[in-house]
């Protein structure tokens, strides 16, 4: 990847630009390492299960920010491609799982696996992207040396365990049938589950790659925790407003699965404790329970005491912290394009529409 000259600020078409150029490179690095043929027709059709979702169209946005901040911290971010194709299969394998914990119908515009080929050839799938992320990550010696492989082997480490605890978080909710949460609740899930590894994490390897301190490397902590929960947040948004051949998703989803989400807590705590009862019945009901018109009667409280946009105004402040914590803490470096790209990726977070 060549060296990015300062421009100015880009426009939400570049930034479209640069996140399908990032994707080109990193798939091109992903689909040379998958396998894809076998001659045993059965392990031949497991490589062929394993391409699916990486083949289907991602925004690929984890790997860009890992590329990014490499090269905004004066890195070359050529020798972070071959993590940055690891944040994807990392991505992959978890969606195939949480598709099917969720009961998803629908993921990139197309069948979820697990409704393709049955969840345990799903979830089977998923194990041996998680496994093949592991070996990516492995070839990582002969390009960062064995001691920085070893610091991103530990990154990845900490993110899966961070990742695991979130989805039990709000699978326990599921369980356990808890409706009265809070904001915090939310926000404690989303950075666990979402911050980690969409942000927190790329950001860090991306970081780590360039050289950069362990003082600088922490400050992306609290910069991602603000841009994933601004991302699942706006995830929730489109879910419930998106176009569904753009988000990729069944629209009003969230609904369906009993969701908890920033929209779910504001309506509680806006709307008559009688029309409380009333969504927690209908939320509490499993997917195949609901009707439409229970998922449309939800949807119109939410719409009616303005918890959409209440949503949306919260992620546009978080997003706003992300960018004053990383310009404070980084406005000494040199003005290069790769930095500007960064911040104008922050408002692509809320402004995208899939």
């Amino acid at each position: 990847m060549p060296k990015l000259g300062c421009e100015p600020t880009p426009t939400k078409e570049i930034v479209s630009a640069y996140l399908n150029e990032v994707k080109q490179k990193v798939d091109a690095c992903i689909f040379d390492f998958l396998p894809h043929t076998h001659e045993h027709k059965d392990i031949h059709q497991l490589y062929q299960m394993m391409l699916d979702y990486p083949r289907r169209a991602g925004k690929g946005l984890r790997p860009a920010l890992c590329l990014l901040i490499c090269e905004a911290l004066e890195g070359d971010a050529n020798r972070a491609v071959n993590t940055a194709a690891a944040l994807e299969l990392l991505q992959n394998w978890l969606l195939i799982h949480d598709d099917i914990e969720d009961g998803s119908e629908l993921r990139r515009g197309e069948p979820c696996l697990h409704q393709k080929h049955g969840i345990p050839m799903a979830i089977n799938v998923g194990d041996a992207l998680h496994c093949k992320m592991w070996e990516l990550l492995h070839r990582n010696t002969d390009i960062l040396g064995h001691q920085l492989s070893f610091q991103i082997l530990s990154e990845f480490i900490q993110l899966s365990n961070q990742v695991v605890q979130g989805q039990h978080i709000e699978l326990s909710w599921v369980r356990n049938n808890q409706w009265n949460l809070n904001e915090n609740d939310y926000l404690t899930m989303c950075i666990q589950k979402t911050a980690w590894y969409t942000c927190i994490t790329p950001c860090r390897v991306g970081a780590i790659i360039a050289g950069a301190s362990n003082e600088e490397t922490d400050i992306f902590i609290e910069i991602g925790k603000s841009l994933g929960i601004a991302f699942q947040i706006q995830d929730d948004v489109l879910n419930l407003i998106g176009d569904v051949g753009r988000y990729g998703k069944e629209i009003a989803g969230d609904i369906s699965e009993g969701k908890r989400t920033l929209v779910l807590i504001h309506l509680f705590n806006s709307c008559t404790s009688s029309e409380a009862e009333a969504v927690i019945e209908i939320m509490a009901q499993s997917r195949s329970e609901k009707t439409e018109e229970d998922v449309e009667n939800v949807l119109k409280l939410m719409h009616k005491y303005n918890s959409i946009e209440y949503a949306q105004q919260q992620s546009k402040t978080l997003l706003k912290q992300a960018a004053e914590l990383f310009t404070h803490n980084f406005g000494h470096l040199p003005d290069n394009k790769a930095k500007n790209l960064f911040l104008s990726l922050i408002h692509f977070f809320v402004e995208r529409e899939y």
